[in-house]
């Protein structure tokens, strides 16, 4: 069973520092992107098994990211959290239109999100 590997993409970095600690502590192998051109590259180049997506960054946003990972070939099987300052039903509601699995309003609980992250990967052995 190999370690999924989790992509982290925010153009804030006190957010990207505190997942990426969080998920390397519980196990996960972690690719970071500080925006979407970044995060396009990453997925193009890299199968995650999943992807925590911010959706305001500037230029590319996580909706477009979302977006183009839908039609990447190979992809299809890679989940994707949104977390999003932005929690009006529209947003939900767009965020799970163009393809996100789930969706998360900052701010968040670790432990909650880790419990979601769980649910969509099998936790590593």
């Amino acid at each position: 069973m190999k370690t999924p590997h989790v992509l982290i993409v925010d153009d804030e970095p006190s957010i990207v520092m505190s997942l990426e600690f969080l998920m390397r502590k519980n196990g996960y192998r972690v690719g970071i992107a500080r925006n979407g051109p970044e995060a396009l590259a990453a997925i193009a180049e890299t199968p995650f098994d999943l992807v925590l997506l911010d959706v305001l960054m500037p230029g590319v946003d996580g909706d477009r990211v979302c977006q183009q990972l839908r039609r990447l070939p190979g992809r299809a099987a890679t989940k994707v959290i949104f977390l999003s300052a932005k929690s009006r039903d529209a947003d939900l509601r767009k965020g799970y239109d163009v393809g996100a699995d789930l969706y998360i309003a900052k701010p968040f609980s670790t432990r909650q999100l880790m419990a979601q992250v769980r649910g969509l990967l099998k936790a590593p052995e």
